[in-house]
């Protein structure tokens, strides 16, 4: 709606992007060997649950193509 026509009082954000720190950060922590097979037995456990979702649930999605579909009582008209 309305803008301020005056100067941002806060220069030194112009210039963040020029700044430069000397203080380097921390080196990574390495994952330990038992981190990392835990993370890639997660991982096996995840693909391998869905995998096992797939062919588990294929056949219940099918429809059978040769037989007859069953007719109920109530279709039958008796």
């Amino acid at each position: 709606m309305f803008r301020r026509r005056e100067p941002v009082p806060f220069a030194f954000l112009a210039e963040a992007d020029r700044f430069r720190s000397n203080v380097t950060p921390p080196p990574r922590r390495r994952a330990s060997v038992g981190e990392v097979t835990g993370h890639w037995l997660l991982g096996l456990t995840i693909v391998a649950g869905l995998v096992g979702s797939v062919v588990l649930g294929t056949p219940a999605m099918s429809t059978p193509s040769g037989t007859p579909s069953p007719q109920s009582q109530a279709s039958q008209g008796h």
